[in-house]
C-alpha cells in the first residue's frame, strides 16, 4: 500500500551520509576531575597535577563496503576513521575506548556443520566470503587499536543467511563493519571557533597517497557490485596505525599547551579527502590551497589525486600565525608531517592553486610564473556546502509474506540449545577479545570479559576520566536487526531496549541523561526498503520520547544490498544504538558472572513484557531456518523506566551480586551464561502456566537476571513489586566448578539437567572453531580443554607481604623518573600514573629528545620504557627503537652515562621489555661484566630474543604471575605473591641462546616473576601462560637487581578498579599490591640507591 509523504530529518538520517565527512560525534556534560599532563608538550618536561571539568564524547560509524572488498584494511581504517571522528571533536579531544560489532552472512566453516546454513547459497566473486569477514575485519580493527593504543571494550557479532517465505534471500553478503569510541574533552576546547582571514590552513598527519579514490562515491552505489571490481579495489584506504597516533600526540600537545590551545578548528580528513575536508574547514570564510605545501608520498600525484584521494591518518585545522613555532616544534618532536597548505581568505571561495611548478611563499609571494598557475578548483562555498533544499520521498510499504514458525515435532530443549548456544550471534565472542587489548591506556574500568575464567559477556564498558578518579563514562549497545525482517518497528524499538538493558547494570547519573548515537544500516534505495526504514525511525522517536533518552549523533549506511549473479541480495535493516552516559561511581558496575555459588545467590528475573513468550525472529527460529510470524516487543516502554530506576538504585546501595539482560537466545541463554561466567552451576524453576517450555525459555523478550544474596532478597523483591514490575523468584545458584549441575524446569518438569562445563563447551564451540583459523591450532585446543577443567586461578599474598603506602614525610625533592617512548610507543600516561602514585617526579621524554640533546639523564634516577609497538613492530619487536639507541650517537652515550651509575634503575614494560634484552641490560650471560666503551659494547648477539608469540597472534589477557625471589629491587618483599596482572603483546616468548645461560638465569634467581597456573605454579599451558615462553618465564633483572624487564603491565593493574576480576578478600582492597612495585623503586632511591 502506499505510503506517507516523509522527511527523513525527523530521524536524523542523512542520505549517503556514508559519503560525508559531517561532524558526528557527540559531547555530553561531564565532571571535573583532576589529571596529570607534562608542563610543555613541546619539550621533555614533568607531569604536574591539574584540574579540570571534562566531558564525554561518543561517536560511531560504520566501514561496510570497503570492509567486504578488503576485510582487513577496510576494518582498519574504518576504526581509524572513527577515532580521527573523536580526536577532532572540537578543538581537540583524548580518545579513550572502542567498541566494535560485525555483521556477516553464513559462515561455513569447513568441516563444521551449522544446520542452518544452507550450502546451495552462492557467493560473489568481488566481495569476501563471510567467514574471511568474520576473521580478517575484526583482525584488521583490532591490529589499528592495538597499534594505536586504544583498547576496544564491548562489541556484538551477528551472522544471517536465510531464504525468506516470499523466496527473497536476505544475508550480508555487503556486511557491517562497526566501529565506536568513547572519549572526553576539556570544557574550554568544545567549541570550535570560526575561521578569519590570515588563519594558516594546516595539515597534520601522513603524506598524500594514490590510494581511497573515489571511496565514497563507490560505498554508496545502489547494489554492491554493480561498479567495476578495479574501481572498488581502488576504492578502498589503507590504515597506518602508527601514524595516527604520532598525530593523535601533536593534537593532545596542542591541547595540553601551556599558553592554551593553539588549534581554532580541527577537522578528520575522511570520505572525499582534502576536497572536503578543506571545504568544511574554512566554511564560510573561504580559503587558498597551494599544491605545492602537500607533502606527497608518491611524487606521480596530480591536482585531482591531491585534491580527492581518501588517504588516512591525516586531519586538518586552523592555526593563527603566531602559533606556527609551537605546532613545527611539537611535529618535530613526535615525528609527524605538519604542511601549511593555505591561508583563510574572506571571500567565500575555496581556491585549489596548482603552484607545483612554480611553488607560492607562504606570504603567497614567490617568483612570478610566465603564466598564472591553473586553479582546478575555484568554487564559491555557498554553491557545495550551502543549505540544500529538504528532499521528498515518496516510498512505497511491502507487505512482509509470513509463516508461523514449525519447530520439529517433540523437540527438546537440550536439542534447540545445541544450535542456539553456536550460532554466532549468541555463541562466545572469546575468538574476538583474545587477540584486542583491553587494558591499553589504563583507563579501563570494565572490559568484556568477567569472572575467573573471563568470559567474554559483560554488558557494558566503563572507563575512568581520568586515573585519579572514580568518575567515569559507561557505554552500551543494542540491536536487533533479525527482527526488522518481520516488522523494522519492533526491531527498532528492541534495539533501544538492548542498548539500555545492557548500559542499567552501570551506575550512571540519571536515565534522562543516557544519550544515544544511532546508527543505521539498511538497502533503503529498494523497493519497500526506504519505507522501513522511514518506519523504524520513527518508532525510534516515539519510544526514546516515552524513555527520556535521546539519539545526539550517527551516521548511515543506505546500501546494504550485493549483486549476487541475477540475484540481488539485501541485507536485513540494522539499527545499532550506542548509548553512553557519565558515571559517578566507575566501581559500582555489576556483571553477569555469579559470584554467591552453594545457594547463597538467589535469581531473580524482571520481565519487561510479562506474560508474552513471542519467538518470532528470534535465534531459536533463526537455528531452524525461519522466522516465524510475531516477535517479542517492548510493549510497555514504562516499565523499562521503572526497571531502570529501581536496579540503577540497588547498584548505588551495593545490593546485587549479578546481573544480565534477557536477549538474543532467551530467558535460558542468559541464566546459562551467568553459570558460564561465574563457573558454577544453577537450580532454577520457571513458573509459566499453560505456556510450553520452548517459548517460556527461547522468546527474546527484554528484561533482567539478577543475582542477590539471602539478606537483601526481601529488599530487592519488594522494591521492584512497589514500582509496579513483576520480579520472578527462579532459584538459587549451585556448587563451583565445571561440573557442577544445571538444573532447569519449567512449570515443575525437568527440561535440562547437565553440568555446567559441558553446556559451556557447547557455547564455546563455535568460537574456538573460528579461533582455530587464526591462532596456531594446538594452542587453541590447549585452552578449550582447560576450560572443561579449570576452576579458577587462586591468588595468594604471603604474610610478608608489604603494606603498600607513599610515605609523605618531607626528605628533600622527590626522585625523577625519565618515561621513555618511541614511534608507536602506546603505554606512557598509564606509566606516568604509576610512577605518580608511588611518589616520583615523573617526566615525559621522547627518543626524539634523547636523539637531539634536548634531555640529559644525570638528574633522573629512574627510566621506564614502555609498552606499545615502536616503529609498528616492521622489523620485529623494538628492533627499531633498539637501532635507535645503538646508532645514535648522543641517545647511546647518555643511556651508557645512565647505566653506569649506581645509583639508577629502569624498567622496561613489554615493548620496553623487549628493547632491554635487545641491548643487553638484562638477559646476558650473569658472569660477564659489562662493558663501557663504545656502541661496540652493545651484544652482537643477545643472549635473549623475545619472539612471536606460540598461539601466532596479539594475546591479550588477564593472567596469573608468581614473583620469586632474586636481586630486582623492584619486587622487594613480594617474593611468593601469586597476583593477577594484565598482558597484551605478540612478541612475548623469551628464546634464550643455550639453555644453559637460562638455567643460570632461573638458578640466580633472575627470572623472577613466571606466568603461573590456578594453583599458583610456573606453568607453560596456554593461555595462562600466554606466549609460551620456557619455564614460564614472564620477567628477567639484571645480576644486580636495578634493572627489571617485565611482558605483563603492572602499570595497568595499579588501581584495584583496573582489575579484571577480584575474589574475596582481594574484592575490598582499597591498594592495588602491584602498586608496591613502583613504592619498591621509590624507598631504593631513599635508600640511597645502593
Amino acid at each position: 500500500m502506499g505510503g506517507p509523504r516523509l522527511w527523513w530529518g525527523k530521524c536524523r538520517c542523512r542520505e549517503g551520509s556514508e559519503t560525508q565527512n559531517g561532524c558526528v560525534h557527540s559531547a555530553i556534560q561531564g565532571k571535573e576531575v583532576q589529571f596529570l599532563r607534562p608542563e610543555d608538550p613541546s619539550r621533555p618536561s614533568c607531569f604536574r597535577q591539574r584540574q579540570g571539568l571534562r566531558h564525554v564524547v561518543f561517536t560511531a560509524e560504520t566501514h561496510n563496503f570497503p570492509t567486504g572488498v578488503a576485510p582487513f584494511s577496510g576494518a582498519t581504517t574504518g576504526t581509524g576513521g572513527r577515532i580521527r571522528d573523536v580526536q577532532c571533536t572540537g578543538r581537540g579531544a583524548h580518545v579513550v575506548a572502542g567498541t566494535a560489532g560485525y555483521c556477516f552472512g553464513n559462515l561455513h566453516i569447513p568441516g563444521y556443520s551449522m544446520p542452518w546454513e544452507d550450502p546451495s547459497f552462492q557467493y560473489p566473486g568481488n566481495l569476501a566470503r563471510p567467514l574471511e569477514i568474520a576473521i580478517e575485519a575484526s583482525s584488521g580493527a583490532s591490529d589499528y587499536g592495538n597499534k594505536f593504543g586504544e583498547p576496544v571494550l564491548a562489541g556484538f557479532a551477528r551472522s544471517l543467511g536465510l531464504q525468506l517465505p516470499d523466496g527473497q534471500r536476505r544475508e550480508w553478503i555487503k556486511p557491517i563493519m562497526f566501529s565506536g569510541g568513547i572519549g572526553s574533552v576539556e570544557a574550554e576546547h568544545v567549541s570550535k571557533e570560526p575561521p578569519e582571514p590570515g588563519m594558516d590552513v594546516v595539515k597534520v598527519g601522513g603524506p598524500v597517497y594514490r590510494i581511497g579514490v573515489g571511496g565514497g562515491a563507490a560505498s554508496s552505489v545502489q547494489v554492491q557490485g554493480d561498479n567495476a571490481s578495479d574501481l572498488d579495489f581502488g576504492a578502498v584506504q589503507r590504515g597506518d596505525p602508527e601514524m595516527e597516533q604520532k598525530m593523535n600526540r601533536v593534537i593532545r600537545a596542542c591541547v595540553e599547551a601551556p599558553g592554551g590551545n593553539p588549534i581554532c578548528s580541527l577537522h578528520d580528513q575522511g570520505a572525499g579527502g582534502n576536497g572536503n575536508v578543506l571545504k568544511e574547514l574554512s566554511d564560510p570564510a573561504g580559503a587558498v590551497i597551494y599544491t605545492s605545501r602537500f607533502q606527497l608520498g608518491d611524487p606521480t600525484l596530480n591536482a585531482l589525486e591531491i585534491w580527492g584521494a581518501e588517504y588516512q591518518e591525516s586531519n586538518a585545522l586552523l592555526l593563527r600565525p603566531p602559533d606556527r613555532d609551537f605546532l613545527s616544534r611539537v611535529s618535530a618532536r613526535e615525528r609527524c608531517p605538519v604542511c601549511f597548505v593555505g591561508t583563510i581568505t574572506g571571500d567565500r571561495r575555496i581556491v585549489l592553486v596548482d603552484d607545483r611548478e612554480c611553488p607560492m611563499g607562504r606570504d603567497g609571494q614567490g617568483d612570478a610564473p610566465p603564466t598564472p598557475p591553473p586553479t582546478p578548483v575555484d568554487l564559491d562555498l555557498d554553491w557545495v556546502l550551502g543549505k540544500m533544499p529538504r528532499k521528498e520521498f515518496f516510498l512505497q510499504r511491502s507487505v512482509p509474506v509470513l509463516r508461523p514458525l514449525a519447530l520439529p515435532p517433540g523437540l527438546s530443549v537440550r536439542q534447540a540449545l545445541a544450535r542456539v548456544l553456536r550460532l554466532p550471534a549468541v555463541a562466545s565472542k572469546r575468538y574476538l577479545t583474545s587477540k584486542v587489548d583491553r587494558s591499553v591506556g589504563g583507563l579501563v574500568a570494565q572490559q568484556q570479559c568477567v569472572g575467573p575464567l573471563q568470559t567474554p559477556l559483560a554488558d557494558v564498558a566503563v572507563v575512568a576520566l581520568s586515573h585519579q578518579e572514580l568518575v567515569g563514562a559507561a557505554t552500551a549497545l543494542g540491536e536487533q536487526p533479525v527482527k526488522s525482517l518481520l516488522d523494522p518497528k519492533v526491531a527498532a524499538r528492541l534495539a533501544v531496549a538492548e542498548a539500555l538493558t545492557n548500559l542499567v547494570f552501570a551506575l550512571v547519573t540519571d536515565i534522562r541523561d543516557v544519550k544515544c548515537s544511532g546508527n543505521w544500516m539498511w538497502a533503503a534505495k529498494l523497493q519497500g526498503e526506504g519505507a522501513a526504514l522511514a518506519d523504524a525511525c520513527g518508532a525510534v522517536v516515539a519510544v526514546m520520547a516515552a524513555l527520556g533518552v535521546a539519539v545526539d549523533g550517527g551516521k548511515d549506511s543506505l546500501s546494504m544490498a550485493a549483486r549476487v549473479g541475477a540475484e540481488t541480495v539485501r541485507a536485513p535493516g540494522s539499527l545499532v544504538i550506542s548509548a553512553y552516559a557519565v558515571c559517578p561511581d566507575i566501581t559500582a558496575t555489576v556483571t553477569p558472572d555469579l559470584k554467591c555459588p552453594g545457594g547463597r545467590g538467589h535469581l531473580l528475573y524482571v520481565p519487561l513484557s510479562p506474560g508474552r513468550h513471542r519467538l518470532g525472529g528470534t535465534a531459536l527460529a533463526q537455528c531452524f531456518s525461519q522466522l516465524g510470524e510475531q516477535p517479542p516487543d517492548l510493549d510497555l516502554p514504562e516499565n523499562l523506566v521503572r526497571a531502570f530506576g529501581i536496579t540503577q538504585g540497588l547498584l548505588k546501595d551495593r545490593l546485587l551480586c549479578s546481573g544480565h539482560d534477557v536477549s538474543d537466545g532467551g530467558l535460558i541463554t542468559c541464566l546459562l551464561e551467568m553459570a558460564f561466567a561465574g563457573n558454577c552451576g544453577i537450580e532454577v524453576a520457571v513458573p509459566a502456566p499453560g505456556v510450553n517450555a520452548l517459548p517460556v525459555l527461547f522468546a527474546e523478550e527484554p528484561g533482567l537476571v539478577l543475582e542477590v544474596q539471602e539478606p537483601d532478597l526481601a529488599q530487592v523483591l519488594t522494591r521492584y513489586r512497589e514500582a509496579g514490575l513483576h520480579c520472578l523468584e527462579l532459584g538459587r545458584t549451585g556448587s563451583t566448578g565445571p561440573h557442577a549441575m544445571v538444573r532447569v524446569s519449567v512449570n515443575g518438569a525437568v527440561v535440562l539437567e547437565e553440568p555446567v562445563g559441558q553446556l559451556r563447551a557447547l557455547w564455546e564451540e563455535t568460537s574456538f572453531q573460528l579461533d582455530r583459523l587464526q591462532a596456531e591450532p594446538h594452542c587453541v585446543a590447549q585452552e578449550e580443554e582447560g576450560l572443561r577443567e579449570r576452576t579458577g586461578p587462586t591468588y595468594c599474598l604471603p604474610p610478608t607481604f608489604p603494606t603498600a603506602s607513599v610515605s609523605h614525610e618531607p626528605g628533600g625533592p622527590a626522585p625523577r623518573v625519565a618515561i621513555f617512548r618511541e614511534e608507536g610507543s602506546n603505554g606512557d600516561r598509564e606509566m606516568a600514573d604509576a610512577f605518580h602514585l608511588a611518589g616520583f617526579e615523573v617526566w615525559d621524554v621522547t627518543m626524539q629528545d634523547l636523539c637531539s640533546g634536548a634531555v640529559r639523564l644525570d638528574t633522573f634516577q629512574g627510566v621506564a620504557f614502555v609498552g606499545g609497538f615502536s616503529y609498528a613492530d616492521v622489523l620485529g619487536s623494538a628492533k627499531g627503537w633498539a637501532a635507535a639507541v645503538t646508532f645514535n650517537p648522543q641517545a647511546g652515550a647518555e643511556l651508557r652515562r645512565f647505566r653506569q651509575r649506581p645509583d639508577t634503575f629502569s624498567l622496561g614494560v613489554c615493548n620496553g621489555c623487549q628493547l632491554l634484552a635487545l641491548l643487553g641490560w638484562v638477559g646476558g650471560s650473569p658472569g660477564d661484566e659489562v662493558a663501557e666503551m663504545g656502541h661496540e659494547s652493545w651484544p652482537a648477539r643477545p643472549g635473549l630474543l623475545l619472539c612471536h608469540n606460540r598461539s601466532g597472534r596479539f594475546e591479550s589477557r588477564w593472567a596469573s604471575v608468581r614473583v620469586g625471589a632474586g636481586p630486582a629491587l623492584m619486587l622487594r618483599g613480594m617474593e611468593g605473591a601469586v597476583l593477577p596482572v594484565w598482558s597484551a603483546h605478540g612478541e612475548g616468548y623469551m628464546a634464550f641462546s643455550s639453555p644453559e645461560l637460562q638455567a643460570q638465569m632461573e638458578a640466580r634467581g633472575l627470572a623472577p616473576l613466571h606466568w603461573a597456573d590456578d594453583d599458583g605454579n610456573p606453568t607453560e599451558q596456554y593461555p595462562l601462560n600466554p606466549n609460551g615462553s620456557p619455564g614460564g618465564m614472564a620477567g628477567i633483572c639484571s645480576p644486580d637487581g636495578r634493572h627489571l624487564a617485565l611482558m605483563p603491565h603492572p602499570e595497568r593493574s595499579v588501581r584495584p578498579w583496573q582489575w579484571a576480576w577480584r575474589p574475596p578478600p582481594f574484592d575490598t582492597m582499597t591498594t592495588s599490591p602491584w602498586l608496591q612495585l613502583f613504592i619498591n623503586a621509590r624507598n631504593w632511591t631513599r635508600e640511597g640507591g645502593c
